[in-house]
């Protein structure tokens, strides 16, 4: 088997505001340094939310790099697995988040979905409280 990684690209109207979203919702870290456009975009940025990278950029339309307000939704949607989704979910919805479905316990952990306000999905979820996953 070959080794292999993937990471999310994402696109979001302005990538800027959603880095700093990022940041305030979910603790997320910008390691590096971001690479602009000449006309002052983000052409490449990276944030980590826990052991997890992703990329974000502006919008490039010329490439084909679209954000959801573009599209009018996104078919992708994230999984946030935290120590507590209650705490995580209300500190993305203080940053700016839209609740899609506030948490709640389901089979497999407790959960809850929020829609950024760059139009990108989340579930956050954790264990049950009893243990259970």
């Amino acid at each position: 088997m070959v080794s292999a990684s993937v990471t999310a690209y994402l696109c979001a109207k302005p990538s800027a505001d959603a880095i700093d979203f990022y940041k305030r919702a979910f603790g997320g870290d910008e390691p590096g340094e971001r690479i602009l456009n000449e006309d002052g975009s983000i052409g490449h940025a990276e944030i980590v939310i826990g052991d997890t990278s992703l990329y974000i950029a502006d919008e490039w339309p010329e490439g084909g790099h679209l954000s959801p307000q573009r599209l009018k939704g996104s078919p992708v949607s994230f999984v946030l697995a935290v120590e507590d989704a209650d705490a995580t979910f209300q500190r993305a919805v203080d940053a700016g988040a839209t609740v899609d479905r506030p948490p709640m316990d389901e089979p497999y952990g407790r959960a809850g979905w929020v829609i950024d306000p760059f139009g990108h999905r989340w579930s956050v979820t954790s264990p049950l409280a009893n243990g259970d996953t």
